[in-house]
């Protein structure tokens, strides 16, 4: 269970030079402490976290790959940070991508005319999903950030993942309208999408022959990962580590590293259409 408080505390010592005011925000655990210190008075405080948790949605089928590599760094160091990493690795758990009527426990809303959107709707909220959704979802409902490591397929995400989407993120759980984007049902959550392309940085510009990176963006982060209410942040992006060096694709790892060191600082992107098609 998470808690989130507020604490103000008053330490008086006899003869006070100076007030000191030490200010700290956490996005589980808010404190304020005033102190009033003397000369002959050294006050320590150490500062306490709870765990954040952390989601990684994993797509490839290679566990040497560099994908594996990322998703293999992001746990070591986000676990070193305190955070309780969970991993979803589609391939190894061999995840059903197909959404279909075996998702639905029990009778049907409506027998003679299925409708997946309006059947996974009602056996949410029948809690008769399948019982590989209903992990997932739990996975998603306890994760404070979420990160979509994956290759780039076909200017988007493997089917496997986006068999993930559509069966994990239905209507009731993820977004229920008007709950959608800024309102979305998963709105306190952080989202992150980190991936490898085929192409290099200059042919995914916005003069290149693959188009603005951010065109292929605006579906996943926008009208998925915005519409259900994530905060997104900034996409971790490799560009062709097929064909560089080893150092340079070293290097792709230091960044993701480094980066991770400092993710929850990290403010979220102003997820709207200028920001994709400016």
């Amino acid at each position: 269970m998470h808690f989130l408080f507020h604490c103000s505390l008053q330490l008086r010592f006899p003869v006070p030079e100076r007030t000191t005011e030490i200010s700290f925000c956490d996005s589980l655990l808010i404190l304020q402490v005033r102190i009033r210190n003397t000369a002959e008075t050294k006050v320590f405080l150490k500062r306490s976290f709870f765990w954040r948790k952390v989601l990684i949605i994993y797509a490839h089928q290679e566990p040497k790959s560099l994908n594996g590599s990322l998703k293999n760094l992001a746990v070591e160091e986000l676990s070193k940070q305190g955070c309780n990493v969970t991993t979803s690795d589609l391939y190894a758990m061999q995840f059903e991508p197909r959404a279909t009527r075996n998702d639905i426990i029990g009778c049907l809303h409506n027998s003679e005319h299925f409708d997946y959107g309006v059947e996974s709707w009602e056996a949410y909220k029948r809690r008769c999903l399948a019982s590989d959704l209903i992990e997932e979802q739990r996975k998603v409902q306890v994760a404070d950030l979420v990160i979509f490591q994956f290759p780039l397929y076909w200017f988007s995400m493997p089917a496997i993942m986006k068999g993930w989407i559509d069966r994990v993120l239905v209507q009731g759980f993820a977004h229920n309208f008007p709950q959608c984007y800024d309102d979305g049902l998963l709105k306190n959550k952080l989202a992150l999408l980190s991936f490898t392309t085929g192409g290099d940085e200059e042919m995914f510009s916005k003069g290149g022959v693959s188009g603005d990176i951010r065109y292929l963006l605006w579906p996943i982060q926008h009208g998925i990962m915005h519409f259900c209410g994530f905060k997104v942040l900034a996409p971790q992006i490799c560009f062709a580590p097929k064909y560089v060096t080893e150092e340079k694709r070293k290097e792709m790892l230091t960044s993701w590293a480094q980066r991770l060191k400092t993710i929850w600082e990290e403010k979220p992107i102003n997820c709207t259409p200028e920001l994709y098609f400016k």
